[in-house]
């Protein structure tokens, strides 16, 4: 089964150095061990576009679609056996980055 490990940050700065060098060694490992999928980094919030065409006439917003403090910083999609192992996997990619990680199973 697949999930999405989302990163949720709550600053306005990028990854430290030793937080970049520590999601490398998350990201190897979840390679070896055959839980990778995709991952990706977002840019900020502000650099968001929001395309609403859900009436008569698409809607285009700049920014992001909701204002909050914590905002989406990133992502893994991981595959795992279960919810626990996701969990596992979650737990450690959090300490890798020093931020939270949600997780969401695909359906």
């Amino acid at each position: 089964m697949q999930y999405l490990l989302s990163v949720i940050h709550d600053q306005t700065t990028l990854s430290t150095p030793e937080e970049d060098a520590a999601i490398d060694v998350f990201n190897d490992r979840l390679q070896a061990e055959g839980n990778w999928v995709f991952a990706g980094g977002l840019a900020f919030p502000d650099t968001a576009t929001v395309i609403d065409n859900r009436g008569g006439a698409s809607m285009i917003t700049d920014g992001p679609f909701v204002e909050s403090k914590e905002y989406l910083a990133g992502f893994w999609i991981v595959e795992a056996p279960d919810l626990d192992v996701a969990l596992k996997l979650a737990a450690e990619g959090s300490k890798a980055c020093n931020r939270k990680v949600e997780v969401r199973p695909f359906l």
